[in-house]
Formats: structure tokens, C-alpha cells, sequence
């Protein structure tokens, strides 16, 4: 957790605080606002000097938010800190107890509770001195200790190169019981950035991209805005420093302008909601540095409304739509900017109304709605909240001491999930980040009336490995919204996605599937199965390819066509009229009983078994090919490849799954065509305990309502 000193950003005239309130602050002592305090730091010399000494400014900012809380643990804990540390200086040449309390402080002006900030002072003890987590937990407790091992980096004498990706495993696997354990490591990058200018170019870029691609993307999941808008700030003056010093020029010149189009809009605003009796703050938000370069990028040469936002606090949850209606009453709104973050709350605990005015010179002025209770949680997120996973204490568990889950987001179950699969630190690592950087997530519906959570884009293939795990190896199959769905279909937010699973418990996931496979968890599982089973070679398996690919539609080559296939019969089962020769069964025509057969000698005196109808014995007659006597031993179990042909309509697929599983028939892969004017062709690959009761099969699946044919799979038969 090393922290360097002096700021990246160059000296600069320092400007008017973040935000603006108009109404009185609260009694208490006004607290220090992190976004102005950040801004300050980018636009003006950093304030080292200003770091305390003591304890004393932590403990004001705490008392703000907690008015009654224990202060004890916070002494004994900077004590220790402070002569653990007392000698070891930060390589700016400050006492190094300045960093874990400006980490501290950091998380108090969130308001976090006492066991947070006690052991973010500590945070630091166990990597950097001889205190041991032992005494840690004897001195605070078994919560201080496990934040600040959650915390702890592993030792890159132990793990060398994976060093770092094993700590980031260590600690999110922490912060699956405990999510105080990621407030705090944001807190001390969040310091790490501020004061990183010492450290050499390169090592500064490095640390800045990982914190580009894993903390911010952490800190927006887990709803720490304040947080995660001056690390985005930090990151981009180091990673984009032209664009960053384009950026601040504008921001420092539209500070110097002397009118200001977004005060204009925020007293018309005031006036409207005083005439409707409505009960309100509103303030003038600044965007940061980023969203400034995002806007510029976006619209061009800037105005002056588009460097800021109006913020409208209000009392209670009925005020918000309150203070909508009045602004698109009295005001001039734009429709399509409307969000509604409050009836469907994002995924990261934001709330809020998002909408847009026009100006009388035309300007288009943002707003957002929320309530001062909501405005806490979009600045602080999970840090406002405590330990929003701790059990009651009488459901706490006695035996193991880990804390119940009831309410962890599904990215982070999602993640804990995959990263337990993950096969080495170099595959969770680029994991992690692709998996961080898909920062928005969908709700799917089961028809069972449970939700699946998801990120953005991903397939039915990601809905069933979310679903099943590694048993989505045996699906063939989706429908979404009631209708029949390839695999490869992109799920939408409130889409309906009921997955049909195989019963043969050994089917096998298709390599086509990786294609598809939008989160790690899937791909992880993909990939695992296929390592362990490597792809056969075509001449050792005689179902056709495109049979074993549920639901793709791209074509597959030809199988050999004298492969034997695992559950098809084998050459034990067929008897030939020569003596010592070899049987193979042929792959064109998938023969099993009790078709009627033939054989045909061919090369290193084997003896090739098609189906007498089978074009490719037709060609091997015609060619002079020495035919062979062959027939069927005892009867068996065997592997077909079946084609049904249908009518669309809901329900097929499932009704003929059914009935080809009340006939004993095990579907071990399936492919289904886009449908063409209303037809569509299915092909499934079944396993059957007796051959002889194929017929019975394909009479059952004709008797389908909509199904209009059923025939065993032909294939053009290459020249032998």
C-alpha cells in the first residue's frame, strides 16, 4: 500500500468548491466536500502541509456523520499505528502514519462507521511492520482483523509475478463477506493517486492503468461515486496529459466567464418549486475533468451549461416526481434525456431522476432529482451503508465466523463464482479486467418467476452457465420470450429465457460456444472442458459435427465416414463375411439396428458398413467396389442423428423434447435452423437403450402437433 507523494497535476489558479448548496448546512461543523477537495488538487499545488498530524480531523468528520460513535478504538488504533510506522518515512520525506491518516480521513467524510476507519488506520501494519494480524485481532477484534488481512498484499518473494493478480483474488474474495475490505483499498489508492508525482513515468502509467481497469471500474459496481470520479480525474491526467491540459484550460476559463447560464437556470428552478410549496436544495454541480472531455468529444466546442449539472435535493421519495412535474410544466423540458432511476434503481445502489431543461437562449440544462438520502448513497455508495452483508447477530454463524449474504449484487456473486475457476493468476487477471469492463448489467427473467443477473451482451450461452454452472454443458437449447432461440441470441434487460436442457449427463459443450460466451464464468467452463477433452480428430467420431453444435448456425465439414462414434453400435455388434477383417460403420449414413446393411471391402482390408439405401453405397457399387455380406449381432444401445421438420409455433421445441424423453431416448446434442417461411429444421443427436426401438422414436415425434416429418440424418458420402 506504499503511498508517494506530490500531486501529478501541474499548479493552477484554484477554483470555486464542487458544489454549491443554497440552504443551511446543518449545525454541526460544515464537513470537508472531497470532490471540491480533489478539484483543488488538480487545479492548484498540492496541500501537503494541510495533512494532520493527529487524529484530531478524522475524528471531527467521523462525529459528523456519527454523532455517538466509540471513539476509543480510534486512539488505540492510531497509537499503534503511529508507532509501528514512527521512523519510516514516504519517499516525499512525510512521516508515513500521513498516509494511512489521509486514507482514514478520506473514508470519514464518507461516513463510514468506526470498525471501517479503525481498521483503515491499521491498514498498513501487518505489510509494513512487525505487528501481526494476531495481535490485531486480539487488541480490536476478529472484523478490525479480517479488514486488514482482506487488505494486506501478498509477498512477491512468495508469488513473484503473481503477486499482484493473487492480491486482488485475496481481496475480492474478502470483500464477497465483507465489502468494507474494497472501501478501504479504494480510499488508499484514492490517496496512492493524489500524491503519486514522485515515482518514476513509467511506474506511474502502470499503476494508472490498473486502477483505470480495475479499481474505478470497482468503485463504480460498487456505487462509490466520489470516489471513482477524482480516481477517473487522476488516471486521465496521467495516462492523457495533452488531452488532460485541453481539458483544464477549459474548465479554468468557463470559471473566469461572469455569467454563468447554469446559476440563471438554477434561480428560474428555485422560484418554480417555492411557487409550488415543494421543499428543496438546489445546487450547481460541477462536471469533473472527465465528463468535460467526454462532453467535448461528444457535442464540440463547449457552452457554458454543459460544464455543470443542477442537483435538486428533496425530503422524501413522492417529492422527486413532485419536482419533475413542475419542471416540465413551468420549464421547457427535453423528453428524451428522461431517466428513471428511482422505480429501477442501477445495479451499483444509484437512484435518482435524470432530465433536461432547455434555456431562454436555448442552452439544454441537466438535471438531477434525488433525495438527500439518496444523494449519500450516489456519493458514498456501500460505504455510507456499513457492512450492508453483516448478519444479525443471532444469525450470525458460530462455526466459521463468515458473514451471511443475503443481498450481495449478482456482478459480485458472478465474479467470486468465476475467479474460483479461473486456472492460473495470468487468466484471472485479463479476466478480471474484460469482466470490469462491462459496466452495465441486465435483469433476465426465469419462468420459474427467478431473476438472472447479467452484464450487457450476454447470450442465452452466459444465461445458462449462470443458471446451471458446468451442468450448461447438457443445454441444447433457448427460448426467449416464448419463442424458439439460438444459443448465440443476445439477451435483453426483462427478456424471459427458458434454457432446455439434454439428459445425457456426459454431452459435451461445442467449441462454436466461445463465440458466444459473453462472461468469464462461461468461458472459464468452456475452455476448461475443452482442455480436458481434446478435440477428436473428424475420423474418430461419426456424428456429424454440426449435430454436437446446439444451436449454431454456421456449417460444419464433413465428417470421414467410416468413424465409429462413442454409443453407436460398434463393430463388436456387426458381423461380416470375412474373416479377421476390420468392421467400421460408416458415417454417411449412421447405420444402427436394424437397418438393412451392406459392406464394402476397402483400403488395409477393412470392411465399411452403410445402409443399403445410403447414396455413398450406391457410388461404391458403381466404382467396382468389392461388396461384403454384413448383419447385426445382438441387439444394443446406439447413437443416432435424427431430422424433424415442423411448422413454427411456441412450445415445439419442447414438445418434442418431451416426447422424445417419454421414449427413453437421451438427447445428446441439437441443432435447430432460423426458420424459413414459417418452417424450421431441427437435427438431434439421441441415444437410444435399444435400436430396435428407433421406429416407435420417430413415430412419436411425428405424432407432434406441427412436426410434419421425421428421417434419419443423410449426408453426401465423400468417394472412398
Amino acid at each position: 500500500m506504499n503511498a508517494e507523494a506530490v500531486n501529478p497535476a501541474t499548479p493552477g489558479p484554484v477554483t470555486s468548491g464542487h458544489v454549491t448548496p443554497t440552504g443551511s448546512r446543518r449545525k454541526s461543523r460544515p464537513r470537508l466536500d472531497l470532490r471540491r477537495l480533489g478539484r483543488a488538487a488538480l487545479l492548484g499545488p498540492a496541500a501537503r502541509d494541510r495533512l494532520p498530524d493527529a487524529i484530531g480531523h478524522v475524528v471531527d468528520a467521523h462525529r459528523a456523520h456519527h454523532p455517538d460513535a466509540d471513539l476509543e478504538p480510534l486512539r488505540r488504533a492510531y497509537l499503534l499505528a503511529e508507532s509501528s510506522h514512527r521512523g519510516q518515512m514516504r519517499k516525499s520525506g512525510e512521516p508515513y502514519i500521513t498516509h494511512p491518516l489521509a486514507v482514514t480521513l478520506i473514508l470519514a467524510e464518507l461516513g463510514a462507521e468506526t470498525t471501517t476507519l479503525t481498521a483503515s488506520l491499521l491498514h498498513d501494519t501487518v505489510e509494513d511492520t512487525e505487528v501481526t494480524l494476531d495481535q490485531v485481532g486480539e487488541q480490536f477484534g476478529e472484523e478490525v482483523r479480517y479488514l486488514v488481512d482482506g487488505v494486506t498484499k501478498l509477498e512477491k518473494v512468495d508469488y513473484g509475478a503473481a503477486a499482484e493478480p493473487e492480491t486482488f483474488r485475496k481481496m475480492l474474495v474478502a470483500t464477497g463477506n465483507d465489502v468494507r475490505v474494497m472501501s478501504i483499498k479504494l480510499a488508499d489508492r484514492l490517496h496512492n493517486m493524489r500524491t503519486l508525482g514522485v515515482m518514476r513515468p513509467e511506474k506511474q502509467e502502470r499503476i494508472a492503468k490498473v486502477t483505470r481497469d480495475v479499481l474505478i471500474p470497482l468503485a463504480e459496481r460498487l456505487g462509490v461515486q466520489a470516489l471513482k470520479t477524482e480516481l477517473e480525474d487522476l488516471v486521465f491526467a496521467i495516462l492523457h496529459p495533452e488531452e488532460y491540459g485541453h481539458t483544464r484550460e477549459l474548465i479554468v476559463r468557463n470559471a473566469a466567464r461572469a455569467d454563468d447560464p447554469l446559476a440563471e437556470v438554477a434561480d428560474d428552478v428555485r422560484k418554480v418549486l417555492r411557487e409550488a410549496d415543494i421543499t428543496a436544495e438546489v445546487l450547481i454541480r460541477p462536471r469533473h475533468f472527465v465528463s468535460v472531455h467526454r462532453v467535448s468529444r461528444r457535442r464540440g466546442a463547449l457552452r457554458g451549461a454543459d460544464f455543470g449539472r443542477l442537483l435538486v435535493l428533496v425530503n422524501e421519495d413522492a417529492d422527486c416526481y413532485g419536482v419533475l412535474g413542475e419542471l416540465h410544466t413551468c420549464m421547457t423540458p427535453v423528453v428524451s434525456e428522461f431517466k428513471d432511476f428511482i422505480a429501477v434503481p442501477k445495479f451499483n445502489l444509484y437512484q435518482s431522476l435524470h432530465t433536461a431543461v432547455a434555456g431562454a437562449d436555448g442552452q439544454v440544462v441537466e438535471v438531477l432529482i434525488r433525495t438527500h438520502q439518496m444523494h449519500k448513497v450516489a456519493e458514498a455508495g456501500v460505504v455510507a451503508l456499513g457492512n450492508p452483508y453483516a448478519a444479525p447477530p443471532e444469525e450470525q454463524s458460530a462455526s466459521d465466523g463468515e458473514r451471511v449474504d443475503p443481498t450481495r449484487p449478482g456482478w459480485l456473486s458472478r465474479l467470486l463464482d468465476w475467479q474460483r475457476a479461473a486456472p492460473d493468476p495470468d487468466t484471472f487477471w485479463s479476466t478480471l479486467r474484460e469482466d470490469l469492463a462491462q459496466d452495465r448489467e441486465i435483469t433476465v427473467f426465469r419462468p420459474d418467476g427467478g431473476t438472472l443477473g447479467l452484464p450487457e451482451g450476454a447470450t442465452c450461452v452466459d444465461a445458462a452457465y449462470a443458471q446451471y454452472g458446468e451442468d450448461a454443458h447438457a443445454c441444447i437449447g433457448a427460448r426467449v420470450n416464448g419463442r424458439l432461440a439460438t444459443l448465440s441470441t443476445v439477451l435483453k434487460d426483462g427478456d424471459t429465457v427458458q434454457l432446455l436442457m439434454g439428459q445425457d449427463a456426459a454431452s459435451e459443450p461445442s467449441r462454436e460456444w466461445l463465440e458466444h460466451a459473453h462472461t468469464p464464468a462461461a468461458r472459464i467452463a468452456i475452455q476448461r472442458w475443452l482442455t480436458a477433452h481434446p478435440a477428436q480428430d473428424e475420423a474418430s467420431g461419426a456424428v456429424p459435427e454440426e449435430a454436437a453444435r446446439p444451436f449454431t448456425d454456421d456449417p460444419a465439414p464433413s465428417p470421414a465416414p467410416d468413424a465409429p462414434a462413442p454409443g453407436r453400435p460398434t463393430a463388436a455388434q456387426v458381423l461380416a463375411d470375412r474373416a479377421g477383417a476390420t468392421v467400421r460403420l460408416a458415417g454417411c449414413c449412421t447405420p444402427v439396428p436394424p437397418d438393412e446393411v451392406t459392406g464394402f471391402a476397402v483400403r488395409g482390408g477393412a470392411v465399411t458398413v452403410h445402409r443399403v439405401e445410403c447414396a455413398g453405397a450406391e457410388r461404391m457399387k458403381s466404382a467396382g467396389r468389392a461388396e461384403v455380406g454384413v448383419r447385426w449381432g445382438e441387439g444394443a444401445e446406439c447413437r443416432v442423428t435424427l431430422v424433424a421438420e415442423s411448422f413454427v409455433r411456441p412450445h415445439l421445441l419442447a414438445d418434442i423434447t418431451e416426447a422424445m424423453a417419454l421414449e427413453g431416448a437421451e438427447i445428446v446434442s441439437a441443432t435447430v435452423e432460423p426458420p424459413d417461411r414459417q418452417q424450421v429444421r431441427h437435427t438431434y443427436t439421441v441415444q437410444l437403450p435399444d435400436a430396435a426401438h428407433l421406429p416407435v422414436l420417430m413415430r412419436a415425434m411425428r405424432n407432434v402437433a406441427g412436426v410434419y416429418d421425421v428421417s434419419r440424418a443423410q449426408r453426401q458420402a465423400p468417394g472412398v
